[in-house]
């Protein structure tokens, strides 16, 4: 009994917010989220399609890994815009002025190594999920996601070293 008490104290001494933040809409984002997993579902591709897609002329191969991940190894070709740095600007100045380009990405989970730079994520939390939502969220539909693990000393991958 004494801890339902506590309990109903703390509950009504926090105050309330006021009002959410309106930058912040995680509805949203669970809307969009939603929205985007059929579609996801389709954009997995093997290795060697990837490999074959990322041979193609217009094809942007997105690092969405911090700036130093990235430095300490990638796949060749690939471009580094870090997740956290994706605004509407900044992908647009990265991917250019049409939106329907195609957009390869991989992460960390892609890679069974699991050591720096690609050390094994939480699956749901693998960073391939994010930097798709944030792409299409952004506008860009035509996303392909790496589907495989691979090892990044197979020479088929073309690892680059910093």
């Amino acid at each position: 009994m004494r801890h339902i008490l506590l309990l109903a104290v703390a509950l009504t001494a926090t105050p309330a917010l006021a009002q959410a933040n309106p930058q912040i809409d995680y509805p949203a984002f669970q809307a969009l989220t939603a929205s985007v997993a059929p579609a996801r579902a389709t954009r997995l591709i093997a290795f060697d399609a990837f490999k074959a897609e990322a041979a193609k002329p217009g094809t942007l191969l997105l690092d969405a890994r911090s700036k130093d991940a990235f430095a300490r190894g990638h796949i060749k070709g690939a471009v580094n815009l870090p997740l956290t740095d994706f605004t509407a600007e900044s992908l647009a100045a990265v991917v250019g002025a049409n939106p329907g380009r195609p957009i390869l990405i991989y992460c960390n989970n892609n890679f069974s190594n699991h050591r720096s730079p690609v050390p094994l994520k939480s699956a749901p939390l693998a960073l391939n999920i994010q930097t798709f939502i944030n792409l299409v969220g952004y506008g860009y539909p035509n996303v392909l996601e790496l589907a495989d693990v691979v090892d990044f000393n197979d020479p088929k991958v073309e690892w680059v070293t910093g």
